[in-house]
């Protein structure tokens, strides 16, 4: 694990006003660290602009100041520095990636092992949990103040991208974080009940259809579900409302790696990829088609291709480094 960066430190602390990006689609850990990070730097007084391509949707609505988060860009010239949280792509930051990657300097923190550098400065450590971990040091490097609400946004972000803790990354620092965080005021139960019981009807249905798709292959060591078009129009939902479905497929005991393939109303094909243990490395899978991610969580999207045909491309390859 590293620490963060002195030169990130000495930007943050130099600057007046801050824009905050992450990645399109965000996840609890995206949507975590921003938030996190943001009330960080207010209590530093610095003002903070937190900008999302979208806004945010309703299953990560109960953040503390997500109503914060602002679709359109201001004018980029009045900002010292930008920072983008848990990006590992600068094509990740959206249609607007090129205006603002103009704001100097572009500051980049990550944890995800198969990362494109992008931006002037970057602090990336694979050996993170979760990019909340990062945040976390920072805060204390900085000497500014996490806060009740910015302690909520972080414990999410760590509950978000460790499974609830059950994921290889999780480490002993990962807990102590998730200790002092606690020790802030954080109520474990009320954040895992926003974050995994938290299904409209409409969710619940397309869950079921996702679920029928299963197909096992490899001796039952791959799991492969699917989300079409046709699902999400029956059931009135959007892809946001997949998230955490990759787990069922990975639940099962047989299961070395599981495949989420869903596709989306742009002509997008994006895939999710679980595994566990040793024996496959999905951010492997995950950059021979462009992606990247984790040894054991990564994923891809493909435009103007076709359902059928990524997962027949997919299988050939999971199975091929499961027999070799």
């Amino acid at each position: 694990m590293t620490n963060p960066p002195a030169e990130i430190s000495e930007i943050l602390q130099g600057a007046k006003r801050v824009l905050l990006a992450t990645h399109i689609y965000p996840d609890g850990d995206a949507l975590g660290s921003q938030l996190a990070l943001g009330r960080v730097l207010e209590s530093l007084g610095k003002k903070v602009v937190l900008y999302g391509e979208e806004p945010v949707g309703h299953l990560y609505d109960f953040l503390p100041g997500c109503e914060r988060i602002v679709t359109e860009l201001p004018d980029l010239s009045t900002f010292d520095c930008a920072v983008a949280v848990d990006c590992a792509d600068p094509h990740r930051l959206g249609r607007q990636r090129d205006r603002l990657l103009k704001v100097k300097p572009f500051i980049m923190i990550d944890h995800h092992a198969g990362h494109c550098p992008f931006g002037d400065v970057q602090w990336v450590d694979p050996g993170r949990s979760a990019t909340g971990e990062m945040i976390y040091d920072l805060a204390l490097a900085l000497g500014g103040e996490i806060g009740y609400e910015a302690a909520y946004c972080l414990y999410t972000a760590l509950v978000s991208d460790t499974g609830s803790f059950k994921y290889s990354s999780t480490s002993a620092k990962t807990l102590q974080v998730a200790s002092d965080l606690v020790g802030r005021g954080v109520k474990p139960a009320e954040v895992a009940g926003r974050l995994f019981d938290n299904f409209t009807v409409n969710r619940l249905q397309l869950l079921r259809l996702v679920l029928e798709s299963l197909e096992m292959f490899g001796n039952e060591r791959i799991a492969v579900i699917l989300a079409t078009r046709e699902m999400f129009n029956k059931t009135g939902t959007i892809s946001a409302d997949t998230e955490n479905f990759i787990n069922y497929p990975r639940s099962v005991s047989s299961v070395k790696v599981a495949a989420f393939i869903k596709e989306s109303h742009d002509n997008v094909v994006s895939v999710s990829l679980r595994s566990k243990g040793r024996d496959v490395d999905v951010a492997e899978v995950a950059g021979a088609f462009g992606g990247g991610g984790h040894r054991n969580a990564a994923g891809f999207k493909l435009r103007d291709t076709d359902i059928g045909k990524v997962r027949a491309e997919l299988l050939l390859r999971l199975e091929a480094m499961l027999d070799s």
